[in-house]
């Protein structure tokens, strides 16, 4: 995946009316080249994970002793009270900035999980997280391909950012090999000429995805190279397993194994995105008025155990996010069919319900004679779907 392509802001899809245009707002990700300021960059995603798991288990205490939620401007109070006492002085050493906006974070899940919009929010752990702080956006400076970050100063970038506009939510990451810096622009679509067609996209399993014009995307997951990747990973994992001992300090040979596994989790991230990245700018790029895709339950997807891999390594969530902010990029209309709509039973010859259809079934067959791939079949439906 290339530093220099622009992705979007996940959710909610975020407009600006400016000067009688529609805005959308885009992600620019751009790679840090580090020199001697790593030991800066993780003690700062130290103190940000620290603030984010000392929030969580506050708001836990609270509740439990039967308290209404705490505010984060209550809790950021007390963190700055903390770091007065010597005990915790290193708080000092990491922009005040980056506390207060992983607090923010903690409670704007936290309030989410009350409402029913997400899962109990986890402990971030130095294993399981992806260490990660927030930058003032005011304070963010540019300089040609250099960046001024707050309390750790300047570095040079693999490219430069773009200047003369807002910069929202910057955030700095590590994704086991390199640091990234993302910041949000804004951003004007693009002005395309469209024909009046409409394409129907069905994803799945066997296939990514299977558009009406009858091109079919493959499941990157079934090519050699990533079961290359996957059973280099398995490998590296096994020999990782071994090397732990129970109650002893990691050597230094676990430690290179664990880095080792991190890049390969890491490059098999990197193909599965950019196989969707390919997939849906090519569906975008064919220039249709109109994309009408499935609505996905992944949640509902996931409780399967039997399928809750293969769903996850296809990234069909990623695949709807990455063609639904394309679709708003260059002007086509993005739909969303009905959940409950029947795309794959239907029969799109003669409209017959097929309720006997089996998951197993991956050939079409009707009674009137219409033979056709399900997948095929299902696009078909979707291409032809009006919202009642």
């Amino acid at each position: 995946m290339h530093a220099n392509l622009f992705f979007l802001i996940p959710f909610p899809l975020y407009f600006a009316y400016r000067k009688g245009c529609l805005e959308m707002m885009l992600t620019k990700k751009v790679r840090l080249i580090i020199t001697d300021e790593t030991s800066k960059l993780c003690q700062a995603a130290g103190v940000a994970r620290w603030a984010y798991n000392y929030t969580i288990r506050m708001q836990e205490m609270n509740h439990r002793f039967g308290g209404t939620f705490i505010s984060d401007n209550v809790l950021r109070k007390h963190i700055t009270k903390m770091k007065k006492r010597k005990k915790y002085a290193w708080l000092n050493e990491v922009s005040n900035n980056v506390v207060k906006q992983a607090v923010k974070d903690a409670c704007k899940a936290y309030k989410a999980f009350f409402n029913g919009q997400a899962q109990h929010p986890r402990f971030k752990t130095k294993r399981r997280s992806t260490p990660s702080f927030y930058n003032d956006c005011v304070k963010l400076k540019v300089k040609g391909n250099r960046v001024l970050l707050e309390k750790i100063g300047w570095i040079k970038t693999n490219e430069p950012l773009p200047v003369a506009c807002k910069y929202y939510n910057p955030r700095i990451k590590f994704d086991g090999k390199y640091w990234y810096l993302t910041v949000g622009v804004e951003v004007t679509p693009t002005i395309v000429e469209l024909d009046n067609r409409v394409v129907g996209v069905d994803v799945g399993i066997k296939e990514l995805a299977v558009t009406s014009d009858g091109v079919f995307y493959n499941n990157i997951n079934k090519t050699a190279a990533v079961r290359k990747a996957e059973k280099r990973l398995k490998r590296l994992q096994r020999y990782a397993s071994k090397k732990y001992k129970k109650g002893m300090p990691k050597s230094k040979h676990l430690l290179k194994l664990e880095g080792k596994i991190r890049k390969q989790h890491r490059r098999l991230a990197n193909i599965r995105t950019n196989h969707v990245h390919q997939a849906t700018a090519e569906i975008v790029k064919s220039k249709p008025s109109r994309i009408v895709m499935e609505t996905l339950n992944i949640r509902g997807m996931m409780k399967d155990k039997h399928l809750a891999k293969a769903v996850a390594n296809q990234k069909l969530y990623f695949f709807k996010q990455c063609l639904q902010y394309k679709c708003e990029l260059n002007g086509i209309e993005f739909v969303e069919a009905d959940q409950w709509f029947p795309s794959s039973k239907l029969c799109n010859n003669c409209g017959t319900l097929k309720k006997d259809l089996k998951r197993s079934d991956r050939v079409y067959h009707c009674t009137c004679g219409h033979h056709c791939d399900r997948d095929l079949n299902a696009s078909y439906n979707l291409r032809d779907y009006q919202a009642v």
